[in-house]
């Protein structure tokens, strides 16, 4: 399979530099270049909602999980290349901990997008070296 390098570069900033509003910037571009496909939009907001949480905003970071979880049920465990359903499974137990957070408080953490496919693995890695340009003019 193929992986836009805007794909790619989510993966880093998510599992790397931990940079959610980065990941929201260029996985909104493939977003939209893609047809505004689902599973990309709920990629997308499971980044916004650890971006939003980390900043203090627990309604959006709840909001934003709800809206993710909804999309990425609908898709198989193992799309685009990584393990879905281990991320659904986080969202869910993050969604239900915030849902709570006034009578078990709890400290902001990331997720790690688990990439079960090594050719994305190895693409990943290769990006981060050597980042491919995400816009035909850079």
């Amino acid at each position: 399979m193929e992986y836009s390098p805007l794909y790619l570069a989510y993966l880093h900033y998510f599992n790397t530099e931990r940079d959610y509003f980065e990941c929201h910037e260029v996985l909104e571009e493939l977003w939209l270049e893609e047809g505004r496909n689902l599973l990309y939009q709920g990629l997308l907001q499971v980044a916004v909602a650890l971006y939003h949480f980390r900043n203090g905003n627990r309604n959006g970071a709840r909001k934003m999980f709800t809206q993710a979880i909804d999309k990425l049920r609908k898709y198989p465990p193992d799309s685009l290349g990584i393990d879905l359903g281990q991320l659904l499974s986080e969202s869910e137990k993050y969604r239900e901990k915030l849902e709570n957070i006034d009578q078990e408080p709890f400290e902001f953490y990331d997720l790690t997008i688990s990439i079960v496919d090594p050719a994305l693995k190895e693409k990943v890695a290769d990006w981060a070296i050597n980042p491919q340009p995400l816009h035909e003019e850079d």
